[in-house]
């Protein structure tokens, strides 16, 4: 596997999109999981079927896309951020000194944006490591940089994502991540009960600034649009109610480009330990 993304790393982003998208629909047609997944994941948000074929190529491109992303320098990551929309809002958080508090779905490259905020910024990203031992090492490699930082999924990195957004630096995680039993509580996700984690909202409650951040795949291999702004309203209320917000922002989010969210992710599991789901949740 490492050898693979160190050869992809150098191939043109338009060649790894490509066999990204061929990628994708081998995994699309050798796994009825897979295939059963995604389908009902995006019947249940609504989302035509006729876009079920580029969800597919898109899905794929996410996954090879992430040797150049990781094997790259910074600078060179960061050059395929070509368009940035929103970067104001990111300087008015800063200079509020508050913390910031980023929420980036499995939308588009969602590791580029963080790749993106700390050649500005000191920023602390939750991370779980992969089932896979091997692929640990390489991901913790491309992940790190001199001002981006991990926090393992524990209380520890809860403590360091606390830390940092008291010290009025940034923290990134990814709000539609499946949690642990204990770490969720079920909430209403595009209109089915979902086990939604409430750290994100929890960490909301401490005063930092949120913004909602996401990286839209350019076509033609052009490098990545990202995406900086406030949820359409100020998270409010106690934590469930914040976490149901952030579920709803999530989906507006999606709805701008429902082709580049990752609709094989079983979002709707239910954890090993866990309740099971209510037939319906209030929204």
């Amino acid at each position: 596997m490492v050898f693979l993304f160190r050869l992809l790393s150098h191939l043109p982003l338009l060649w790894v999109h490509r066999l990204g998208a061929w990628a994708g629909w081998l995994a699309y047609l050798a796994s009825p999981r897979y295939r059963r997944n995604l389908k009902a994941n995006m019947a249940q948000a609504g989302i035509d079927p006729r876009l079920t074929g580029q969800a597919v190529a898109e899905a794929g491109k996410q996954a090879l896309e992430l040797a150049r992303i990781w094997m790259r320098t910074l600078d060179e990551t960061n050059a395929q951020a070509v368009e940035v929309e929103g970067r104001d809002y990111v300087e008015q958080a800063k200079a509020a000194g508050r913390g910031i508090l980023f929420l980036t779905p499995h939308l588009g490259c969602f590791e580029i944006t963080a790749q993106y905020l700390s050649s500005f910024n000191e920023i602390t990203v939750l991370y779980r490591p992969p089932k896979h031992e091997s692929l640990q090492q390489m991901i913790l490699q491309g992940r790190k940089r001199e001002h981006l930082h991990l926090a393992p999924a524990d209380l520890s990195g809860v403590r360091a994502l606390i830390k940092a957004l008291k010290k009025g630096e940034a923290v990134g995680m990814l709000p539609d991540q499946a949690p642990k039993m204990g770490e969720g509580v079920w909430l209403d996700f595009f209109g089915r009960p979902a086990y939604t984690m409430t750290l994100a909202a929890r960490l909301s409650e401490t005063g930092a600034t949120v913004l909602m951040a996401w990286g839209e795949r350019l076509p033609g291999g052009k490098g990545y649009r990202l995406h900086f702004h406030p949820p359409t309203a100020p998270l409010e209320g106690d934590t469930q109610a914040r976490a149901q917000q952030i579920n709803h922002e999530i989906e507006t989010l999606i709805r701008q480009c429902p082709t580049q969210y990752l609709w094989g992710y079983n979002r709707y599991k239910r954890p090993s330990g866990a309740e099971a789901p209510p037939e319906s949740c209030s929204t």
